[in-house]
């Protein structure tokens, strides 16, 4: 039977018990490497049918925080956080050594990065976003959507928005690979050389679809990032708009403290 909670709606008894296994995770509790506790274990602990526990399961792997092996049962993955270093990751430097911001990041913590395109091409620019890089609502913007995985995980999202004018002369924007250092280093190679880069970020609860992406539990909690890319003419050629699995990053800021 399940509980009531907030606004009086209740929550499946296998949902409480995934969301608890997921915090033990979280936690530490249930630490990398070691087997979450069998089925008949979770039973007896729990007081609850075999089949509560098989959809609690099925919840706790969609999370991403284990994986199963045949005939062994699950195992806690070893996710430790990517750190994002905002003061140096978008240095020019790792742009002319061939360098993307990601795959820098991702070198730099010992982990295997990924990058699939889900998207490249013309579309309309979302409200927000025109106000943010300084176009008519309703203007036509390059947009390209990617999904970054870390060691095979599925960890941020990201689509960024670029002025159609800016883009319209540069092929390798519109190709799945842009080359070595990225699109920043494309822009750069055509004269848009960058004075600084502002983010915003906000922590929140993951839609489901959200979740579904990141491989997440119901609810877990993201990291909204929006960056603005902004050129020594005081231009923003680029929005890129970023969700985050929250667990795997952790932010490290430089703060000058002159003026």
């Amino acid at each position: 039977m399940g509980t009531a909670v907030g606004g009086g709606k209740a929550v499946p008894r296998y949902v409480q018990i995934a969301d608890d296994l997921v915090q033990q995770i979280r936690a530490g509790v249930l630490k990398p490497g070691e087997m979450v506790p069998s089925e008949s274990e979770l039973v007896e602990r729990y007081g609850v049918a075999g089949g509560t526990i098989r959809k609690a399961m099925v919840e706790v792997r969609a999370s991403g925080l284990v994986e199963t092996r045949h005939g062994k049962g699950s195992i806690v993955k070893d996710r430790p956080p990517v750190r994002h270093r905002s003061s140096d990751r978008f240095r020019r430097s790792h742009r002319q050594g061939g360098k993307a911001a990601y795959l820098a990041e991702s070198a730099q913590s010992g982990a295997t990065a990924k990058v699939s395109v889900l998207y490249i091409g013309p579309m309309e620019v979302p409200e927000d976003v025109a106000e943010r890089l300084g176009v008519e609502p309703g203007a036509q913007v390059l947009a390209r959507r990617r999904l970054y995985f870390r060691n095979g995980t599925p960890v941020e999202t990201a689509s960024s928005y670029l002025p159609w004018d800016v883009v319209k002369d540069i092929p390798e924007l519109f190709a799945e690979n842009p080359g070595g250092g990225g699109i920043y280093a494309r822009l750069e190679d055509h004269g848009h050389e960058f004075a600084e880069f502002v983010e915003t970020l906000q922590a929140r609860p993951a839609t489901k679809a959200e979740a579904s992406e990141l491989a997440l539990s119901p609810g877990a909690p993201v990291v909204h990032l929006v960056r603005e890319a902004l050129t020594t003419e005081g231009r923003v050629v680029e929005v890129c708009d970023t969700l985050m699995a929250a667990d795997q990053f952790v932010f490290s800021y430089r703060i000058p403290a002159t003026d």
